[in-house]
């Protein structure tokens, strides 16, 4: 089965601009793009009237998939793209759709006023549940022209050192190496419990724990360099919140990489707090890739 880069699409904003961004992506990894768009089926009430009911409302909803397909055609003439539409629960096919597919990409709504972006509960349930990586992307901003090229930066991977996983760097490097960009890997630390109890008997231990967690941010990646040598990697170790050093640096990266551990309990899937402040808040497209 040939692999694919799938987009879910509803006919919004953001939606379109994360086919585009999807579309660009296939073309970097010379793959065929699927858009997917979700039909819910019309409550009974509704299917009863004849301006509303479910026949005429899925046929007005075919247009959907269809007219954003041929405006990515006339746009990436290099790239195959199908369209589908298929019905059910939106989160529940999108995350079945990219079963068989090498990534999925979602789109974001900014929040006038609040500095951020709206993750649907949908947005949410799919990233919690996918086991492939999902990227969401924002909508450009007001003004900005359909199909606008992808800002320039560097690729940006909030690196958690306790417990590298090899799924998440190796998305990262292939990011970087398709873009022919940088990566910048950026690992948070926070002080140790004993940090107070060392400055009460008169012994600062600040550099030195800073220069440990700077050491071992450099071991993890040491092996990674030489598998890609080809891109320049810089790292930086800071102390703080992780979140918050993402979101500032995403403003200067063209994506953003952050894990989410697979948990499969009785409580279902969960997006950790760093991944969630993240996706709501980065100024970059957000890739969630899934480990175990």
């Amino acid at each position: 089965m040939v692999r694919t880069v799938v987009a879910g699409i509803d006919g919004s904003p953001e939606s379109r601009a994360a086919a585009d961004w999807a579309a660009r992506e296939a073309r970097l990894r010379g793959l065929p793009l699927e858009v997917v768009h979700v039909w819910e089926p019309v409550p009974g009430p509704l299917a009863q009237a004849p301006m509303l009911g479910a026949e005429t409302h899925q046929h007005w909803t075919q247009r959907i998939p269809r007219e954003t397909a041929e405006a990515l055609r006339a746009r990436h003439p290099e790239v195959e793209i199908t369209e589908e539409q298929r019905s059910g629960r939106p989160a529940e096919v999108l995350t079945d759709a990219a079963k068989d597919a090498e990534l999925l990409v979602l789109g974001s709504r900014g929040m006038s006023g609040f500095g951020g972006f709206l993750v649907g509960s949908v947005g949410l349930a799919v990233i919690a549940h996918a086991e492939v990586p999902v990227v969401l992307v924002r909508a450009p901003e007001e003004g900005a022209a359909a199909g606008a090229a992808e800002p320039a930066g560097p690729v940006l991977l909030g690196l958690d050192i306790a417990a590298p996983d090899e799924a998440v760097l190796s998305f990262a490097f292939e990011e970087a190496a398709r873009r022919k960009t940088s990566l910048k890997v950026l690992h948070s630390w926070n002080l140790p419990s004993y940090y107070a109890y060392s400055l009460a008997a008169g012994v600062d231990p600040y550099d030195e724990i800073a220069r440990q967690q700077s050491e071992a941010l450099t071991e993890v990646l040491a092996s990674w360099r030489q598998k890609f040598p080809g891109v320049e990697v810089v790292a930086e170790s800071g102390m703080g919140s992780a979140a918050a050093h993402l979101i500032e640096a995403s403003r200067e990266a063209s994506l953003v990489v952050v894990g989410r551990r697979v948990r499969r309990g009785v409580l279902g899937a969960h997006v950790g707090s760093v991944t969630h402040a993240v996706l709501h808040h980065a100024e970059a497209p957000v890739a969630v890739v899934a480990h175990g």
